[in-house]
């Protein structure tokens, strides 16, 4: 006799895919891990992956799971999440098209038709064609409608990867109203698509019957097929629950689920979120995304490539450490923290900006990257250091502008992603922000979110804040020493914060010079 106590989440991200077994008090029973190419590039600035590679390793990593023990009887349900703004352009059969286009992406659709004079006339004189010009260009959409017109003309449906993957386990072209973060026609402030005259639709070149059905997080959102089941293991029938994005099922799996908390996820993009009941644009014209808990929000700043830079800095000068991490069987980023563990508060002047792919609006689509300070005395440790301290600048600047729009203090500080499993990175993230920062209870933080909403759609807790309650736990604590704040809030204040406006003009300079980005 078996009792369907367990919950199966599956988190797809970019380099790799975990499928893990929580039970109702947000235990992860087992873990499977499968790790693939975050993408291919034909180009430079181009980032492609074949969907299929994600969906053989959904299975490959359900398989592994079966492998150990007799767990398939005993899942109640299953919840998907995924990274965000990795579209899918499918046939009638749901068969892909093309490669899905992978997030990282920075290739712009060039030459866009005028949609229509009366609505670039709209856009001009309401002040917004400026701003939505970048959000034309950069949506995949309008690349691939323009350059593949064939592949356009046979898309029965424009999916992100949480949609293509729904459709593999189900059979049906739904997905998550939560997971919809990208350039799509989606209103975020009413969780569902635009109506079919908004101009959204013209701009990005979609039309309505494109799109997947929309549900919300914690409902039923279809059962696993019977072909699906044969070719994962995972049980026929089990309803998938409608879950929500990876950050949003971070942030969740933390806990950090009122307006006095923030949670850091020093992801491959780093990011600083605060949960809203209220509607707030982060910024004019940005939107707020769709928090895990229907009707909440996410405000969010970022840093494209945030995390990234650590594993671009261990590729390009960490080829001793990660060849003795090899040789001692941990994990290199354990080197490098005592490589960095004696090194003063502030890197002895080095100061780094973390600008090494910009983001659309912030800090603008010029900048880039910068090291300031150097000096003799500097080695790799002080620039691994100065990375980190980079980052954790960027995210308290994102914070200041986040408590600036939702007038309120944040009081709590979460942190989840690879960077969390390093105290170091923990303890800077304490000194440079002047707060408690406390680790999630357990590292897959967005797995555990999925999990949570899936035991509220499977009623295995009463409502959310009883879930999340009974599921979450904190974590160790780092606090701040007063004397490293005090040097970090001097750089930060006095140097930091002006070195974008000042190295802006040569920014442009360096684009209209070289021509890259």
């Amino acid at each position: 006799m078996y009792n369907r106590d367990l919950i199966l989440s599956i988190d797809n991200g970019t380099q790799s895919l975990r499928a893990m077994l929580f039970d109702s008090a947000g235990n992860i029973v087992i873990k499977e891990k499968v790790e693939f190419a975050p993408y291919f590039s034909e180009k430079p600035g181009r980032a492609e992956q074949d969907p299929q590679i994600f969906w053989n390793a959904l299975c490959a990593a359900c398989k592994k799971i079966w492998q150990k023990g007799d767990y398939q009887k005993r899942i109640a349900g299953a919840a998907l999440t995924t990274q965000r703004a990795t579209v899918v352009n499918v046939d009638k059969n749901g068969e892909p098209l093309r490669p899905a286009i992978i997030w990282l992406d920075q290739r712009k659709a060039g030459a866009i038709p005028t949609t229509s004079k009366g609505l670039e006339a709209f856009l001009k004189i309401t002040g917004i064609n400026k701003t939505v010009e970048p959000f034309r260009q950069k949506a995949k959409s309008n690349w691939i409608k323009y350059n593949q017109k064939d592949i356009w003309d046979n898309t029965y449906k424009y999916l992100l990867l949480s949609g293509y993957l729904t459709y593999k386990l189900t059979g049906e072209f739904k997905d998550s109203s939560a997971c919809q973060v990208g350039y799509l026609p989606f209103n975020y402030k009413k969780n569902k698509w635009e109506k079919k005259q908004n101009w959204k639709w013209k701009i990005l070149g979609l039309e309505p019957n494109l799109m997947p059905k929309l549900y919300n997080p914690g409902k039923v959102i279809g059962v696993i097929t019977k072909k699906a089941s044969q070719a994962s293991g995972i049980p026929e029938a089990i309803p998938l629950i409608a879950c929500a994005a990876d950050k949003a099922c971070e942030v969740l799996g933390t806990g950090s689920v009122t307006p006095n908390a923030c949670c850091i996820s020093y992801g491959t993009t780093a990011t600083i979120n605060i949960t809203e009941k209220k509607y707030i644009k982060p910024s004019f014209l940005l939107p707020a995304y769709p928090a895990a808990i229907p009707e909440h929000y996410l405000l969010e700043e970022q840093i494209y490539r945030g995390y990234w830079m650590i594993s671009w800095f261990k590729e390009e000068f960490g080829y001793k450490e990660k060849l003795k991490a090899k040789q001692l069987c941990v994990a290199p980023e354990v080197l490098f923290d005592k490589l960095i563990k004696d090194i003063p508060p502030g890197s002895m002047g080095l100061m780094l900006q973390p600008y090494w792919t910009p983001g659309i609006k912030y800090p603008g689509p010029e900048a880039k990257g910068a090291v300031i300070g150097f000096g003799d005395v500097h080695t790799k440790g002080y620039f691994y250091k100065a990375i980190l301290e980079g980052l954790a600048y960027g995210l308290r600047e994102g914070k200041e502008k986040l408590e600036k729009r939702t007038k309120q203090k944040t009081t709590k500080l979460y942190i989840t992603g690879g960077g969390s499993q390093s105290d170091q990175t923990m303890q800077i993230t304490a000194d440079i922000f002047g707060m408690n920062a406390t680790r999630g209870s357990v590292y897959e933080t967005s797995g555990l979110g999925a999990a949570i909403i899936a035991a509220v759609g499977l009623n295995l807790h009463k409502d959310w804040y009883s879930a999340i309650e009974a599921m979450t736990a904190t974590g160790e604590v780092f606090k701040p020493s007063r004397k490293n704040y005090d040097i970090y809030n001097r750089l930060y204040q006095k140097v930091y914060k002006k070195m974008y406006k000042r190295l802006k003009p040569f920014y442009k300079d360096i684009k209209k010079i070289t021509g890259y980005p």
